[in-house]
């Protein structure tokens, strides 16, 4: 399993470049920024403003005779202390709508680039990486971008800021011991939260790791459906999850156990200030230095300091993850995919389909060579078939014409235009597939069938599934187009996905076609349908057809033999068996097995009739 990559170790570097690279998204609404930070800073003084109004309520009160003239000073000051209370928490939730709307901005724009990004990358970077990993990183780090502008922008800063305020009028208007204590204590508050989080990081890593990969297990496990069914391994996939629900479990507790112990040293260095501070107030007012105002005061900055940064170590973990998190989306994003366009790509214009392959050589792998010096050519209309044993390289024909991988040498031609040069975006536009195996998304038949092309209206739509013999078997269904095809189209048959691929292709209605093993997984009555369908949809398309199967391909206009992904053999099917080649020996290999098939079911049905 991967691991997570939400982990900061202690020696990890702040990444503060994630701030300049963020700017750009947070100045889309430069005037709510500014509004937000003027917010900020007022609520932040009427702040500071409720312990002087407290004082001197205190004190108007504590006279030796409290008239009824007296007593309007002390009103007036309640009034004062609600109306700044209110503008506090008004000011606060002002600042916060006006600022949400510039993280919600900024979170929509960067996950878009990122899955706008992703989809840019080549096949070999989505091969690589498990979905499910992906997706955590993508929802941290968005996630990560609204936890820091909340906590950085109006937790840690303002709180800072009032420190710094407060710490100026302590020491000129009290002296310097209440300043030396707040300040003194401040800083070690601070650098024990920082020391113990960079401790307990590890425990904290442990659990996002263990998280991590329980969510990977559970995401290749269910995507892997059919699979564990077929094997009956429901017990052992259960298993393996539990072993990383152990994990997760042991984790959790010496995460929890870690933050026992970080809570606990915070809330001693909050009693010894919150101690050391009462107790140099009392002593101020008993020797008459300071009122009992003064004293409230004293109290209130003490608690009104510390209060924000109760949650310091949690807080400045989080930023660093956070930071961590989305600064791997935008090492997402600086990934650079082997297959790019050209600087100003020209797009491709196709008049008559002419494919032309011309000395390919393909490598996954340096050390392993997949196509061989491959040359040959699909006129306009054509329909040619690629055969051979797996492993030949049929499949990677495909990759490469879709221009997924890009040749090691030699290049591929459609009307004389090299692939290479032409946008993917109109290379793609002028390829429909039937690929072997269909996979189809979690929405209605219909929409997995306009997915061809997307603006397509109800009417087109059902006329290729007409034109697809899909309508018989739509129509049966009690909601008909409308029916939900499942996760992965696992409601639907072999043949049936098969029949949705070819409808997707007919709707795009591009020039050239590719069949991609499309009847290799079915049965002869599917297998005879899906073939009668493609003959259909193949007139006028220049076509390539990938084939296991050589009765599948026998009206080709041409037939590609390869072997150990080197082209052996070219020719119509009767010319290649007068040749008595490699072909001939591969078609009455497979003549003699399906004999043989067939002779065994008419043995099993003699059986079943006695």
């Amino acid at each position: 399993m991967p691991k997570s990559r939400t982990f900061v170790s202690p020696d990890t570097p702040v990444r503060w470049r994630v701030f300049h690279q963020l700017w750009p998204y947070l100045l889309e609404f430069r005037g709510r920024v500014a509004a937000a930070l003027l917010c900020l800073v007022a609520a932040k003084l009427a702040s500071i403003g409720l312990p002087y109004v407290l004082k001197y309520t205190v004190d108007s009160l504590n006279g030796e005779s409290v008239t009824q003239a007296a007593v309007a000073a002390p009103i007036a000051l309640i009034v004062a202390y609600g109306v700044l209370r209110l503008l506090n928490v008004i000011l606060g939730e002002i600042r916060d709508t006006l600022f949400g709307r510039v993280t919600e901005r900024a979170m929509r724009r960067l996950g878009l680039q990122v899955f706008e990004h992703l989809h840019q990358l080549d096949l070999d970077f989505h091969l690589n990486r498990q979905t499910g990993g992906l997706s955590r990183d993508i929802e941290r780090g968005t996630s990560g971008i609204s936890f820091l502008m909340r906590f950085m922008i109006f937790n840690i800063a303002p709180t800072l800021l009032e420190i710094g305020i407060v710490v100026g009028l302590l020491l000129t208007q009290y002296g310097i011991s209440f300043a030396s204590i707040i300040l003194l204590s401040v800083i070690t508050y601070v650098l024990f939260s920082m020391k113990a989080t960079d401790w307990r990081t590890r425990y904290v890593h442990a659990v996002n790791q263990a998280d991590s990969s329980t969510n990977s297990r559970a995401v290749d496990s269910l995507l892997n459906f059919e699979t564990v069914k077929y094997f009956n391994n429901e017990k052992y996939e259960a298993k393996r999850y539990d072993k990383d629900l152990a994990s997760w479990e042991t984790a959790r507790r010496k995460n929890r156990l870690s933050l026992f112990a970080l809570n606990g040293g915070q809330a001693f260095i909050i009693a010894f200030a919150m101690t050391a501070m009462m107790a140099n107030a009392a002593m101020g007012v008993a020797k008459g230095d300071m009122t009992i105002g003064d004293f409230v005061l004293i109290n209130a900055f003490t608690m009104q300091i510390f209060m924000p940064l109760n949650f310091l170590g949690f807080v400045y973990r989080e930023i660093r993850g956070s930071l961590a998190n989305i600064d791997n989306l935008f090492t997402l994003l600086d990934e650079v995919p082997t297959v790019e366009d050209k600087p100003k790509a020209r797009e491709l214009v196709v008049k008559n389909s002419h494919i032309r392959f011309e000395n390919v050589d393909f490598a996954y792998h340096p050390d392993r060579q997949i196509l061989k010096n491959i040359s040959f050519e699909i006129a306009s209309g054509q329909k040619v078939a690629v055969v051979g044993a797996s492993g030949a390289g049929k499949s990677t024909l495909v990759k490469l014409l879709f221009r997924f991988y890009n040749p090691t040498a030699g290049r591929i031609t459609i009307d004389g235009q090299n692939i290479s040069d032409v946008s993917q975006a109109s290379l793609r536009q002028t390829i429909g597939i039937v690929p072997q195996d269909t996979v189809l998304f979690n929405d209605t038949l219909q929409e997995n069938i306009r997915y061809g092309r997307p603006e397509a209206t109800d009417e087109e739509v059902d006329e290729v599934i007409r034109l697809a013999h899909l309508a018989h078997f739509i129509n049966s269904l009690p909601e008909g187009p409308k029916t939900q095809v499942g996760e992965r189209g696992l409601k639907l048959s072999g043949g049936e996905k098969q029949r949705v691929a070819i409808a997707r292709a007919l709707l795009k209605n591009p020039p050239i076609l590719v069949f991609d093993e499309a009847t290799s997984s079915l049965d002869s009555h599917s297998e005879r349908a899906i073939l009668q369908a493609i003959k259909t949809i193949a007139v006028n398309h220049t076509s390539l057809v990938i084939a296991h199967r050589l009765s599948t391909v026998i009206d080709a206009d041409k037939i590609i033999v390869m072997e150990n992904g080197e082209v052996v053999e070219q020719g119509t099917h009767f010319q290649l068996l007068r040749n008595n080649g490699r072909y001939a020996h591969l078609w009455h290999t497979q003549q003699q097995s399906k004999n043989i098939n067939a002779l065994e079911n008419r043995e099993e049905r003699k059986i079943d009739g006695i």
